[in-house]
């Protein structure tokens, strides 16, 4: 089960999530960020959070990717984050290379 806690930091929206980021809560994180555009900073705070699957870390990935900040990030999904990111970064290479 995921826990969103909204709270501000000067300029930062940080969202202080906490439990277990699956497939279901994707859908859900993408909404609620997509509802705080303004001029105001993203933070996704993963202190609490224990466990991930393969479709959050991906989106956890690309989020940063966009600029946004993972905040007290876990080691295990830092680590996860970025072999997704250069997974993705490999097979784009790999697809501008062929002919």
């Amino acid at each position: 089960m995921l826990r969103i806690q909204r709270s501000t930091e000067g300029k930062n929206v940080v969202f202080a999530l906490s439990g277990r980021i699956e497939v279901e809560d994707v859908a859900e994180l993408q909404s609620l960020l997509q509802s705080e555009v303004g001029d105001h900073h993203l933070v996704l705070d993963l202190k609490d959070v224990k466990l991930v699957n393969r479709d959050a870390v991906k989106f956890l990935a690309q989020y940063e990717a966009d600029g946004a900040k993972l905040k007290n990030c876990p080691a295990f999904i830092r680590e996860w984050t970025t072999r997704e990111r250069e997974a993705g970064n490999k097979g784009k290479g790999e697809e501008s290379g062929k002919v």
